[in-house]
């Protein structure tokens, strides 16, 4: 295979590479995530200046539309994010490029990078959950990523409210008080006026985050039996969370599920660049 792209396109940043495979990047590169038409066209003339790619892998932020058969393949659709609802993201690197183009959420694509490279490395299925600006899952069962009608919004469950935390009531623009209304880092600073990580390790608040985690992961074992959950992002990098999350999970099990210690709650294995080698993953499939 000749020179192929990759483009992790985050809420935040834009994060760019180029390489002969997932594991043999030569060049990466990061964009702020300002306007549609400024983004991609810097992104694109980043990808141009390394010479010509044959194919193209792209994780967006979501929500997106997966289905081929749709008009509005491609496309970012009903995001919050100002300026980018409806933009045709994959069409126009299509388009500019004139390559295969392989389309996925951005933590489809890290969950693939996990599951054949990083943590979940020979497990029989993985779960991808990002927590930080938002809170997004993917998961991988039989080395593909689950699709239905769409893909999957773990970050907008309906946990249930920890005792101790029963007057926020969210700051999800759709649902209020879904995970990602409690527990996301914004939530998390409307709520305490600091990230999780600034806040003393005996605040009330860690075990709060820690409990509505857990239940996303005790909820995705239970419809799922998924065998690795790796849990990275901004929030997750907090001195003490992992542990918190694993231990109240094993709480919230009580040593019911049929595959017991085999489930497993992880760090991402790749680090911060589970995302940007999945997008890499993503352009042979197209």
């Amino acid at each position: 295979m000749g020179l192929i792209g990759g483009i992790e396109a985050g809420g935040t940043k834009f994060a760019l590479a180029v390489g002969h495979s997932p594991t043999e990047i030569i060049a990466r590169h990061e964009i702020p995530t300002g306007s549609p038409a400024k983004t991609l066209e810097e992104a694109a003339a980043w990808l141009e200046s390394h010479g010509q790619i044959s194919a193209l892998g792209i994780g967006s932020f979501g929500p997106v539309d997966l289905d081929r058969t749709s008009q509005m393949w491609g496309h970012i659709t009903n995001t919050p994010k100002p300026g980018w609802a409806i933009c045709e993201i994959a069409g126009f690197f299509a388009e500019r490029f004139k390559v295969p183009i392989g389309f996925d959420t951005d933590v489809n694509g890290a969950a693939l990078a996990e599951h054949q490279l990083g943590a979940g490395l020979d497990a029989s299925s993985l779960a991808y959950i990002t927590v930080g600006t938002g809170i997004g899952g993917g998961l991988i069962v039989g080395s593909k990523p689950v699709h239905g009608v769409a893909h999957p919004e773990m970050g907008h469950i309906l946990p249930r409210r920890h005792a101790l935390d029963l007057e926020f009531i969210g700051i999800c623009p759709h649902h209020r008080d879904c995970l990602e209304g409690l527990a996301s880092g914004p939530a998390i600073n409307a709520r305490w006026g600091a990230s999780l990580s600034e806040l003393p390790s005996d605040h009330i608040a860690h075990e709060i985050i820690a409990d509505y985690l857990a239940q996303l992961a005790h909820t995705l074992i239970a419809l799922t039996s998924v065998e690795v959950i790796v849990m990275g992002g901004g929030v997750m990098k907090t001195p003490g969370l992992l542990d918190r999350v694993q231990h109240r999970a094993s709480e919230l099990g009580a040593a019911y599920f049929p595959g017991n210690t085999k489930h497993k709650i992880v760090a991402p294995g790749l680090g911060d660049q589970a995302g940007i080698t999945g997008a890499l993953l993503l352009a042979p499939s197209a």
